[in-house]
């Protein structure tokens, strides 16, 4: 039964919405005006949360995919008692506030996932949905329910017009993921106007094709029972998914209600003062929420803290009857990784065989995966080529299908670049699960919008990208990366990796599983590639090094080298033979530098960058990817500014030139230049 205090609760939301985004004059106040019914209910009817700890594992998960509406939940966390003040609310889309123009994960408490490009929210819900699927398949006991929540999710229907979400909700149909309920804010309005300009799909009978639990809501402007029942129906079916359509009306209660003039503005003052008027309010008074409003969120604040004084009593037995599970899944949560787990990693020397570097990630992930149960993923539709599967790997599966269980860690994304980056992202997000994704470098294009919220958003993502350039050899210009990895290295709170062998491919791993707080990118070859003198994991951490110095006199009394050459990945190999080369013909002194990462070398200190890439020496860098970016760190670089060609590895590297004699050709006139010529120092951080 509803009564006057949820009319006056939703009605206090919209006309809170209406002030917040007035004081801002920016923001999108329609849709949180026309979501106040679904959204009430859920948060004071359905969802089991605690606000005096938004960490508790068990919660249930909120996701507001359609962001660009977060003053309602920035309003809801704060009826609630999150850290989110009535000033933080005066202060939205303000510098340094709580309450962001877009909900950021760690930024705004109570927020699970960064959230704002459109597809993307609900796309990270169906990854939270699959990692609870898979912690309650691990570690749930009879009589011992220890992970048993929903994932909740608000989203628009500019949401569902974008292809990730497609991609993501595909899955999760046939994932047979009943734990996932996305209320749909079905307002017909999008920036343009209507969205009869160009969304017209039946997008029930589209989901239902998913397999979806579908159903719909006429009125969700006033049904509110209508809408509770919806919910209820929907946490009864256990093996779909759900999604609720809720017709609304964007900017309910507001003149221009149901326009797309509601939808990206302020209201304006009259407006605002008329929308209060509409609701019962005084037009004078701003920023008003009655005690009744607090008192019930207060209640519903109070059941969520004492359901998790109830989970953490059944952690306790749990602890008792599970003593081993508990501990793993405590560790899990505390997100520490298991002790000596480090052991594991490969090792390699000169005498071990020249082995592809993704043929060399399947080797450290099939000695990580034991070790390591947290660490979760798969490729889209790239298994075999990628070689992502580990040897007794069982697929995450709904049992019913003879393909696997929710206990199996392997996923199968099929084809779905994009979708598989949003989905990792909530898996990650979720916590106590190590989430990796892999396909061929090119086509992380496809997943970009995703990827680069896996680093906004701060969440430790492994992307296993393979084929990373024109060694990939026959599949030719569509397949061959060429500006990829400049645009993740342009990204911020990225690492990327080229590893240039083994012990590099290892050294990558170490470094980004280190990092909960940042994603990473491993950049592997299809070609095989020697593995190097003075190569090593702890080298790797640095994010580059002196791997050789090579030619006459070149011991440590020497006091500089003629030419420093830089190479990454397959290239390393090839910088070095260019060194033998130059010392062997030319007498020259040449350092050779490996640069797998350069964020994580560009963190050290100065001292060690300038011992690195000696101030006065002549350098040049060896990569077959795109040039740009780095002129930071040498003086002539020597790559990939075209793009590629179908033919044979080594032929299509003689065309474009990285080979050992056409290196040494442009190195010798780069050290004849800088003998007539000031070295600038390079590399320079103020």
């Amino acid at each position: 039964m509803f009564n006057k205090t949820d009319s006056l609760a939703i009605n206090t939301i919209r006309v809170l919405a209406a002030d917040v985004v007035q004081k801002a004059s920016s923001g999108h106040p329609g849709a949180p005006m026309g979501c106040a019914p679904m959204a009430h209910i859920l948060f004071t009817r359905f969802l089991n949360a605690n606000p005096k700890n938004s960490a508790w594992f068990n919660r249930d998960r909120f996701v507001l995919s359609n962001g660009h509406a977060c003053a309602l939940q920035y309003i809801l966390l704060h009826f609630l008692g999150y850290k989110v003040t009535m000033d933080d609310l005066k202060q939205f889309r303000q510098l340094d506030s709580v309450t962001p123009g877009h909900p950021e994960r760690t930024h705004t408490d109570g927020v699970e996932v960064t959230t704002g490009p459109l597809g993307q929210g609900i796309s990270n819900a169906v990854g939270m949905a699959i990692a609870e699927r898979h912690l309650a398949a691990t570690f749930n006991q009879p009589e011992f329910p220890v992970i048993d929540n929903t994932v909740y999710a608000i989203a628009g229907d500019g949401c569902l017009q974008e292809g990730v979400a497609s991609e993501a909700c595909s899955l999760a149909g046939h994932l047979q993921l009943g734990n996932l309920v996305v209320l749909y804010d079905s307002n017909g309005i999008q920036i343009d106007g209507s969205t009869k300009l160009g969304f017209t799909e039946d997008v029930l009978q589209r989901f239902e094709a998913y397999g979806w639990h579908t159903q719909l809501v006429a009125d969700g402007d006033n049904d509110l029972a209508g809408i509770e029942r919806a919910i209820t129906a929907a946490k009864g079916e256990k093996t779909r998914p759900s999604i609720i359509l809720v017709n609304t009306t964007i900017g309910f209660g507001a003149a221009k209600a149901g326009t797309a003039g509601v939808h990206g503005s302020a209201l304006g003052d009259d407006s605002v003062a008329a929308v209060k008027k509409v609701f019962g309010f005084d037009a004078a008074q701003k920023f008003v929420v009655p005690d009744a409003v607090y008192e019930l969120y207060g209640a519903r604040a109070a059941e969520g803290a004492q359901r998790e004084e109830q989970w953490n009593a059944l952690m306790q037995d749990y602890a008792k009857a599970h003593p081993e599970l508990h501990a793993e899944l405590v560790r899990r949560i505390e997100s520490r990784l298991p002790a000596g787990w480090e052991a594991a990693l490969p090792r390699f020397t000169p005498a071990d065989k020249a082995v592809a570097t993704r043929k060399l990630s399947e080797t450290v992930i099939n000695a990580l995966a034991p070790v390591i149960p947290e660490l979760i993923g798969g490729s889209a539709d790239l298994t075999a080529s990628n070689l992502t599967r580990w040897k007794d790997a069982v697929d995450f599966q709904p049992e019913p299908t003879g393909l696997g269980n929710y206990a199996g860690r392997y996923l199968r994304y099929g084809v779905r670049e994009h979708g598989m980056a949003a989905i990792s992202n909530g898996i990650a997000a979720y916590g106590a699960n190590i989430p990796f994704a892999s396909t061929f470098l090119n086509f992380i294009s496809y997943a970009a919008g995703a990827s680069r919220l896996s680093a906004l958003g701060k969440v430790r993502v492994l992307y296993v990208m393979t084929h990373d350039s024109i060694g990939l050899g026959e599949d030719g210009p569509t397949h061959q990366p060429i500006e990829t990895l400049a645009m993740l290295r342009a990204t911020p709170n990225y690492l990327n990796f080229r590893p240039a062998d083994g012990n590099e491919v290892s050294g990558a791993y170490m470094a980004a599983l280190l990092r909960a707080d940042r994603p990473s990118v491993f950049s592997l070859t299809r070609q095989n590639v020697p593995h190097l003198e003075g190569s090593s994991i702890e080298n790797t951490l640095k994010g580059g090094y002196s791997l050789q110095t090579i030619g006459p006199d070149s011991g440590a009394g020497r006091s500089a080298p003629d030419l420093i050459i830089v190479g990454t990945g397959s290239e390393t190999s090839i910088a070095v033979d260019t060194a033998r080369l130059l010392a062997d013909k030319h007498s020259l002194v040449v350092k050779v530098v490996s640069m797998p990462c350069l964020e994580l070398f560009d963190a050290q200190p100065d001292a060690y960058r300038h011992e690195v890439l000696t101030p006065g020496v002549p350098s040049i860098s060896v990569e077959a990817l795109s040039t740009f970016g780095w002129h930071k760190y040498v003086h002539h670089p020597i790559g990939m500014d075209t793009f590629g060609l179908s033919a044979p590895y080594q032929e299509a590297y003689e065309r474009v030139g990285l080979t050992p004699d056409a290196i040494a050709a442009k190195a010798l006139k780069v050290v004849d230049y800088y003998k007539k010529n000031p070295v600038p120092t390079l590399s320079l951080q103020f």
